[in-house]
């Protein structure tokens, strides 16, 4: 299974979006260069507040852009980096990966698939009622969270857009994601 990289982004200031870029640069057991998030240790503020110790396993956020075109039929407008997200991806069901999935990215990078986003209110105040499109109970009341994957970095090296992604599952048992 492979896929494409189809826009990066970061931000070195908490906000909830993140602009796009050229490049960004992942740095093996920190996440992107210059993000807010990166570190060996978690960043999130809410994650930070209840024990800052804790390995950071959300280094580097990547979403499936086919979730845009999803939300757009329900009039949504999103975009590559409004979400928050660090890598935009095309042609990868990322959702559908397991624990420890290694995403060879570009010539050189490579993530470890950790979980699952789980999205915040602060997606409400992005786009009023967006968040009861990206977390919801199916009809067996099991939750859906569509937000993306978190990951931690192994192998640093430059992220571009266009760049193909390469998907390696890991040994089975395979463990599906839970949220990070």
């Amino acid at each position: 299974m492979s896929g494409t990289v189809t826009a990066v982004s970061s931000n070195g200031e908490y906000s909830f979006t993140k602009p796009n870029r050229e490049s960004i640069v992942l740095l093996a057991g920190l996440g992107v260069e210059g993000d807010v998030h990166a570190g060996v240790t978690v960043k999130h503020r809410s994650r930070v507040k209840r024990d800052p110790t804790v390995l950071n396993l959300r280094q580097v956020h990547l979403m499936h852009e086919e979730l845009f075109a999803e939300v757009g039929e329900a009039g949504f407008e999103v975009a590559a980096g409004d979400l928050g997200e660090n890598i935009t991806t095309s042609g990868v069901d990322l959702l559908g990966l397991p624990v420890g999935t290694l995403l060879r990215i570009g010539s050189e990078a490579v993530v470890e698939v950790t979980g699952l986003r789980n999205p915040c209110a602060q997606i409400d105040n992005f786009q009023d009622g967006l968040l009861k499109k990206l977390v919801f109970r199916d009809e067996e009341g099991k939750i859906v969270r569509k937000a993306g994957v978190m990951s931690v970095v192994l192998m640093g090296g430059e992220v571009r857009p266009g760049d193909t992604i390469t998907v390696e599952l890991p040994a089975e048992p395979h463990r599906p994601l839970d949220m990070v």
